[in-house]
């Protein structure tokens, strides 16, 4: 187990203490498994997300969207 220090805001550090408190854990303890909430739900290095996952499905290179990109993002008909 590593060591470290952190600056909380007044406001993060009084929630957090009412939960370790009403926990009956340590503060540390309640940080740590926020943590570890958190980071299950993110993707591991190499992972892919829902954006990469699209790389390369469509045919064609892309000239047509790179040279309309506002039709595509605003709406505007071609």
């Amino acid at each position: 187990m590593h060591r470290t220090q952190i600056y909380l805001e007044d406001g993060q550090y009084q929630l957090l203490r009412a939960r370790a408190r009403s926990q009956g854990r340590s503060l540390a303890a309640v940080i740590r498994q926020i943590l570890d909430d958190h980071l299950a739900g993110q993707p591991g290095p190499g992972a892919t997300d829902e954006f990469t996952r699209v790389i390369g499905i469509a045919e064609g290179d892309g000239s047509r969207v790179a040279e309309n990109y506002e039709d595509y993002l605003y709406g505007r008909d071609s």
